[in-house]
């Protein structure tokens, strides 16, 4: 403390330096009010016993935290009030109620550390500014919050009118706003700023604001209040319309009595067979029910609630029967490839079949869309005998979609977990919860803490649903979930299961599948014989190759689908008609080619370089073009880059510029030439850093006007150093590179091990190459070496 501020300070008692401190819960006291309370902490009574022989004087400061139970120096606001203690009443039950008088304010300068028997402190008075003469606009001031206050009164009406004689004898501005805010009731934390507030004016005026905003809630409460008035009123008249309508039906005999319902409900939880827990909490709600009078609403609430508890299949289980050999074939058939996933579940079957009791891990397939996650889960179902369910959670954005709703809000109904059991109709069903990563969150909650509980093999065995309001047993249920994103599934989520990535199919696979499953299922759905429809298999590759370009096989569907409805126009018109799809003949059923071969007419370019992309529905290739003109050293980047991409081209400006001399560029290329890179298809964003090899590549060709070999493509991110960093994603990038034709592919040194993940039919047609450094990348991917500068 200053010595300027040592002069101002006046102790409150220069004999007892230390004044007992009381600390305040959501209470603040004002000089000159007058306060009955109740203490029971136990340092705060003896704080009162030792303020008896101080001249009954304590210092009243309300703490920050209302939750803290031993609060200290750090705890409690630093202003508060001098009080005399005007009455100590003693309770029955070891409490103390004590009636204080706040005689002016004071600030805490120092207190005892360590753990002492009460709270105590050196506490300051604080002078209050009083002006001699009020001015007008005080006054002025004054007459506004004394209208404010008289509002106020009138809309909160647990206030006595009388205060308002009181608020017209305060004369002054100080004076005026500890008494209004001494008796209304707002937060505390409020009321401490305007005992900190020192200033009468400035108190006065912070005053007015929160009165302002007061009133204008109050207002709307009291809206509210008339509306709910008038809801009330109409439901009355309701029910004595209701009362005569059944009074009248039970002389017809045309209504059953609660008490009836009651008894076959009763007979109905009792023939269950259910646990005892959640039959005792039935059989309450039965006798309930019977108390209730005819055509009560909560009878119907209650009846509602028992029918759904009874519907679900508390002790109704299917058999499962588990047969590696069976459900190997059973998945061999309906799916082709997807070995590691077969593997997976075959892997789990066995563990089950060893230990019957065994709760297993939540699987969890993740791939792009299209390459078989939802059709696995039915043919495991049908492999093991169980009933199969499918949950999908794409866009829920309530966690009472999962948990439901309590039964007391009218449309109460059970979660989605729930309502699938019921519709399964055992416990022990194939559960698939779909599009896991599409969850949201909003106001409403967060329906991915929700799932935690259903996910978790050690705790859903008692699952609470909010509707049901009982523990259920989710424990014998086989949950499988899918997602195209690992990344957007919440991490403690992602935690709690086993992660299966499925990369994208190859061509070879596609043409395998298309003629196993996709063919004859769309004959099926069509109604063509195999014998009047006959696609070749020239046609299919032709169809992969020209009209499909994605990571799954729905695209290749939707054509084969499309062959067989203009067959059956044809088939229509000549019943005897057999049709031949061909090559030759497929753009009479599909129209022109989609898609070109990517090495048909395709040369080495100088500028133009083949990056490779991942996207959350497989790998993409990434061409990135470069052009350089005479300029003044401007770098041009187009084609919605993202900032990491961007930052990733400057880095290979600047790592060019590092080796411009052995690169035979000019080194002040920077100053002379502008730089424009462009990614195309400028209408989808592109981030990441993994093409920062690619960008140098190709601003490396411009500036040397050497062109790139058209069948390399490479992927890896750049440092300013030359260094080729690892990137991720490599297997769906490397189906990309095949897909287009490369024959060479260049990947960071640290990737290799990745290799392992890549399909077989990739790595035979593909040659991977890795490297360390740009110059590596630079004597593979150009045509020729760069002369360096003399």
């Amino acid at each position: 403390m200053s010595n300027e501020t040592q002069k101002e300070v006046e102790l409150v008692s220069a004999e007892h330096p230390l004044i007992p401190v009381l600390a305040l819960r959501g209470l603040v006291v004002f000089p000159g009010m007058s306060l009955q309370f109740d203490v029971a902490r136990p340092k705060s009574i003896l704080a009162l016993k030792n303020s008896m022989d101080q001249e009954q004087k304590i210092f009243l400061v309300a703490q920050k935290d209302l939750t803290v139970n031993d609060p200290g120096k750090d705890d409690l606001y630093s202003i508060g009030v001098i009080a005399k203690v005007r009455q100590v009443i003693r309770r029955s039950d070891e409490g103390i109620r004590v009636i204080v008088e706040g005689i002016s304010r004071g600030k805490i300068i120092s207190m005892p550390e360590g753990n002492t028997e009460y709270l105590s402190a050196e506490v300051a008075i604080l002078p209050t500014k009083v002006t001699k003469k009020v001015t007008p606009r005080q006054e002025a001031q004054m007459r506004y919050v004394r209208t404010q206050f008289e509002e106020y009164i009138r809309n909160y009406t647990q206030i006595s009118p009388d205060l308002v004689i009181g608020v017209l004898e305060k004369k002054n501005c100080g004076d005026l706003a500890d008494y209004i805010a001494a008796n209304i009731n707002f937060d505390y934390e409020q009321k401490q700023q305007l005992l900190e507030e020192l200033s009468p004016f400035s108190r006065l005026q912070k005053l007015s604001r929160i009165l302002k905003d007061e009133i204008r809630v109050l207002t709307l409460e009291n809206k509210i209040q008339e509306k709910a008035k008038e809801q009330i009123d109409e439901n009355q008249r309701d029910y004595y319309l209701r009362e005569q309508m059944r009074a009248i039906a039970d002389e017809l005999g045309e209504d059953d009595t609660p008490a009836e319902e009651a008894d076959q409900m009763r007979k109905r939880i009792q023939e269950a067979g259910m646990p005892k827990e959640q039959q005792e909490k039935l059989l309450k709600e039965c006798d309930r029910m019977a108390k209730m009078p005819e055509g009560s609403h909560e009878a119907s609430v209650i009846l509602s609630y028992l029918d759904t508890c009874l519907s679900l299949p508390w002790n109704s289980s299917s058999k499962e029967h588990i047969d590696l050999s069976k459900a190997k074939k059973i998945m061999d058939r309906d799916h082709y490839g997807l070995t590691k996933v077969k593997e997976r579940i075959l892997e789990s079957l066995a563990v089950k079949k060893l230990n019957p009791k065994m709760q297993g891990q939540i699987i969890c397939l993740v791939g792009p869309p299209g390459v078989g996650k939802t059709s696995i889960a039915h043919s495991i179902a049908e492999a093991i005998g169980r009933k199969y369910i499918r949950v999908s959670l794409g866009g829920v954005r309530d966690e009472s979609d999962i948990m439901g709703h309590r039964k007391t809000y009218i449309g109460s109904m059970p979660g989605r977990i729930i309502n699938a059991i019921r519709q399964a109709g055992v416990n022990n069903p194939l559960l698939l919860l779909d599009e896991i990563d599409k969850l949201g969150n909003d106001f409403r909650g967060d329906p991915s803490s929700a799932l935690l509980e259903v996910l978790d093999p050690d705790q859903n065995s008692t699952f609470y649903d909010h509707y049901i309001d009982l523990p259920f047993d989710l424990s014998h249920v086989l949950f499988l979930t899918t997602a195209n994103d690992a990344s957007a599934i919440p991490a403690p989520l992602y935690d709690r299961m086993d992660v299966i990535t499925l990369g994208s199919y190859t061509h070879q696979e596609k043409f395998h599948i298309a003629g196993k499953h996709l063919i004859p299922k769309q004959l099926k759905k069509n109604g063509i014989n195999s014998d009047q429809l006959k696609i070749s298999a020239s046609a299919i590759h032709a169809i992969i190759d020209g009209y499909t370009r994605e990571a799954g096989v729905r695209g290749l569907e939707r054509m084969i689908s499309e062959i067989c409805r203009k067959s059956a126009i044809k088939i229509v018109k000549n019943s005897k008609i057999v049709i031949h799809v061909t090559p030759k003949n497929l753009e009479e059923f599909l129209g022109p080619k989609k898609f070109r071969e990517e090495n048909q007419n395709k040369k080495d370019q100088v500028g133009l370089v083949n990056g490779l992309a991942w996207t959350t529905v497989g790998g993409e290739m990434l061409p990135i073009e470069v052009a350089v003109m005479d300029g003044s050293g401007k770098i041009e980047l187009t084609g919605s880059l993202g900032d990491v991409m961007k930052e990733s081209a400057k880095t290979a400006i600047s790592c060019i510029r590092t080796r411009a001399k052995s690169l035979g560029i000019r080194t002040d290329f920077y100053s002379k030439y502008d730089i424009h890179i462009h990614a195309p298809e400028g209408a989808i964003p592109k981030d990441g850093p993994s093409a920062g090899a690619a960008m140098a590549t190709a601003i490396t060709s411009a500036l040397t006007s050497i062109p790139i070999r058209h069948d390399v493509a490479m992927t890896g991110e750049i440092t300013l150093l030359g260094r080729i960093l690892p990137i991720g994603g490599l297997k769906e990038k490397t189906m990309a590179a095949y897909r287009a034709g490369i024959k060479t592919v260049l990947i960071p040194s640290e990737n290799v091990p990745d290799l392992e993940e890549v399909d077989t039919e990739v790595k035979k047609s593909v040659q991977f190459l890795p490297v360390e450094e740009i110059d590596q990348v630079l004597n593979v991917a150009l045509t020729k070496k760069p002369v360096p500068l003399q």
